[in-house]
């Protein structure tokens, strides 16, 4: 199949509402099979046009028709919803046995959290979250910064940020945030829309604040935020400790005096290792990378790359990151990056290549709603493959193999504390939304002390007065999206270990992981491929001690 070769009708509220009175025509008369068999396909076609949608406007966040097209899918978005809560409604009022004996358990308890997070009432708001979630993603995409005789995007100055000549760094760091100091209000003000129009919400479904609902619209059915908040306790105690000696090491193996937020990134005292090559030398790197891994994981990027289902050049006005989105009516996903030189090509590309293989390998499961686990789950498979592809990645980075490998342990730890302290600024935001812009700046300044006690941003004064949060756009676009990349790297961590035991018995693993998709609960996934699940106490005690041991620490 050929990315270019899909097509999807565009949508409209008429034709959406007779398609969904067809499949109630279809219960009221008893046929439960044709009726929801019609879903699945209403479903798919409407997910891949909205997927087709939201890609085109992330490649070019400049072009009116693509900003008008994504409008006009965020302003569709709620009434889906509206007939998606009534469709489920009266599906969770049938044989709800007969309908658990078809799918699973997991997916009626899907439904029936999915009904409790939208109400006609809210239609205008969620359109309106939509649209500020975007003025960001634009903003951030429309920064030019004059910077070593080029002018650049955010992720043009991404080199810059790991060049071995110190002042360099510190002047890429200081460019960086001056575009941030430069917008600051309009951020601030953006957020705090967001945040007040988010706890409106929560209040007309009849929450207390929107936590509860940030959690229900995550799907996280099987723990909540008691678990959270011990797992990061977990964290403190156990992680920042380590990365504290890290840090330590940084300095001294780099011959500083004191170790500023600018010489964070330099892991590596010989300069982080770089691929080697830019985009076209690495999709071939990456070919031979999984035919030694598995042929399963070759054939499918053979399908990927020849396909044209991947978008891996920075470019003027694309949206920053990375991502993975998918096409259910093709069975196909497709990767989204910003390539920019560095090591953190090859990280987000084997990561966003472990999104893409789960969904391509269950694609086979008899409900959308399986297509994908929710986030945190989905974080297992991508960040376990950056870890898999360890003992195949030298075409990749070739002498500096071994550096690398290093470098991204070292990397994967240092991230823990980062990660549960986006989390935990959340939970204070949400948990009062009251609180002014100052207040915000300042309650993250408060957290980054605690779980990155070493961070010192010098005269970098916008992040010094705790503007750090605001170039993490989970903060702005995915509320809560965070802990699950923490919560996925102690179990990947426990991938790594495996595969130092039996590499391939670890990989027919993660495959058979992918293969169940969103099944199961986070939990039961965990469980499911033999790990110990990140709220067990000791889990990340016994990974850390392992990956000290690995580092000489």
């Amino acid at each position: 199949m050929q990315f270019d070769q899909i097509t999807a009708e565009t949508p409209s509220e008429s034709g959406l509402a007779a398609g969904y009175g067809t499949l109630h025509a279809h219960l009221d008369a008893g046929a439960i099979g044709p009726a929801i068999d019609g879903w699945e396909a209403l479903r798919r076609d409407y997910g891949t046009w909205s997927s087709l949608v939201h890609l085109r406007f992330s490649q070019d966040t400049a072009d009116p028709g693509r900003n008008a097209a994504r409008e006009y899918a965020d302003a569709l978005d709620p009434v889906v919803a509206n007939h998606e809560t009534a469709f489920k409604t009266r599906l969770l009022g049938l044989d709800t046995a007969a309908l658990e004996a078809r799918f699973g358990p997991h997916a009626l308890a899907m439904w029936r959290n999915d009904i409790t997070t939208f109400r006609p009432e809210i239609a205008a708001d969620l359109e309106v979250e939509s649209r500020l979630a975007a003025e960001y993603t634009a903003l951030l995409a429309s920064a030019w910064i004059e910077f070593d005789g080029q002018t650049l995007n955010l992720s043009g100055l991404g080199p810059y940020a790991e060049s071995p000549d110190r002042s360099v760094r510190h002047d890429a760091a200081a460019a960086r945030w001056a575009f941030f100091a430069q917008h600051g209000d309009t951020l601030d003000g953006l957020y705090d829309k967001l945040v007040k129009l988010r706890h409106g919400i929560a209040r007309t479904l009849g929450d207390e604040n929107f936590i509860s609902l940030a959690y229900r619209r995550m799907g996280r059915l099987d723990y909540g935020p008691a678990e959270v908040a011990t797992y990061r306790e977990e964290v403190r105690r156990h992680v920042v400790p380590l990365v504290a000696r890290l840090m330590e090491r940084r300095k001294v193996e780099n011959g500083l005096d004191r170790l500023m937020a600018w010489d964070e990134p330099m892991i590596d005292p010989e300069g982080n290792p770089k691929p080697v090559g830019g985009r076209a030398v690495l999709e071939g790197a990456a070919a031979e990378m999984f035919a030694a891994m598995d042929p399963r994981l070759a054939n499918f990027y053979d399908a990927m790359r020849n396909g044209g289902f991947m978008d891996l050049d920075n470019r003027p006005a694309k949206a920053g990151g990375g991502f993975c989105t998918s096409f259910p009516s093709v069975g196909m996903p497709f990767i989204f990056a910003n390539f920019n030189g560095t090591h953190h090509d090859v990280d987000v590309f084997t990561h966003e290549m472990g999104h893409a293989f789960q969904n391509y390998m269950s694609r086979h499961l008899p409900l959308s709603d399986y297509f994908w686990p929710t986030m945190e789950a989905a974080e297992i498979h991508s960040m376990s493959l950056e870890f898999l592809a360890h003992p195949h990645i030298e075409p990749m980075f070739g002498a500096a193999t071994e550096r690398y490998r290093r470098m991204h342990l070292i990397g994967a730890l240092e991230f823990l504390p980062y990660g549960v302290c986006v989390d935990h600024f959340q939970h204070e935001v949400y948990a009062d939304p009251d609180l002014t812009p100052a207040d915000r700046h300042a309650l993250w300044r408060r957290l980054e002390q605690l779980y990155l006690p070493w961070r010192d941003w010098g005269d970098l004064d916008y992040p010094a007065k705790g503007g750090r949060w605001q170039a993490q756009m989970h903060i702005y676009r995915s509320p809560f999206y965070y802990i699950d990349y923490t919560l996925a790297q102690c179990c990947a961590l426990q991938f790594w270990l495996a595969a130092q035991r039996d590499e391939r018995a670890a990989f027919d693993t993660y495959a058979t992981l992918c293969t169940l998709g969103g099944s199961r609960p986070f939990g039961g996934l965990v469980a499911a491929a033999g790990l110990v699940s990140p709220f067990t106490p000791g889990a990340l005690r016994d990974v850390v001690r392992a990956a000290a041991q690995a580092l000489d620490l």
